[in-house]
Formats: C-alpha cells, structure tokens, sequence
C-alpha cells in the first residue's frame, strides 16, 4: 500500500519509469511509506491509440507533457502531509522525468484497512 497509477502522455519507458521513481520517492519522503512497498502501474499514450484529454482549468495551462497520477491510499493523512506529497511529487517529476510541475495533476483516493488484499485472497491489514 499505497497503490499508484500513472498515465503519461507522449511518453517511453524511461520516462514512465522516472515518473514511478519520484512518485515511490515522494511517498516514501512525505507519508513514509516503507522503501520496499511499491505497487505501480505505468501507462504511457501516444496520443493516437490511446490519449489523455485535459483543458486548462484553474488557469493551470498543461500541454503534451500531461501526466495523471492516482493513489490509493489508507485514510488517516493530514492535510499538510498531503500537500506535501503533492508538492514533491511535482517536485521530483521535474527532476527526474523533466516533466513540467504545471502537468502533474494527482489524485489521492483513502480506503480503509479491510480494502486490501496483497496476496493469497487474505485482507493482510483486516483486523481479525
């Protein structure tokens, strides 16, 4: 936990895989998260077989270089910490992918324990 999806447009497997890496880096920074918990999927469109579509809302002017990330996450986050995910995900991507922090757009969705199953069709985490 947590389990993260990027979509990234315009995109390889080197970049897809910077993206992974300053995701996993921020949470392992700003929520502390354990180094060896990384549940990812990384999806790269090409803008033709398969794209991503956004506007500019909030004045926020995003261009080819988009990229969606979604986490799932335990609830139990304060609001500065999450912020501060935020902020070194956009942050890290920059560093690591070149990705514009104005293209980082992030999604935090929080489930309870009983909401994951890692393995073997048991709820780890469920209390018994």
């Amino acid at each position: 936990m947590p389990f993260v999806r990027i979509d990234a447009l315009g995109t390889d497997a080197d970049r897809l895989e910077a993206l992974g890496r300053a995701v996993h880096d921020a949470l392992v920074e700003t929520i502390g998260i354990p180094a060896d918990d990384r549940f990812q999927v990384l999806t790269g469109h090409d803008g033709v077989n398969s794209t991503l579509r956004y506007e500019d809302y909030l004045g926020i002017r995003r261009d080819e270089g988009v990229v969606f990330v979604a986490i799932t996450l335990r609830s139990g986050r304060t609001p500065e910490r999450k912020q501060a995910l935020y902020r070194r995900i956009a942050e890290l991507a920059q560093e690591y992918a070149g990705t514009e922090p104005r293209n980082v757009l992030v999604t935090l969705t929080e489930n309870e324990t009983i909401g994951w199953s890692f393995g073997n069709g048991v709820a780890q985490y469920a209390v018994s």
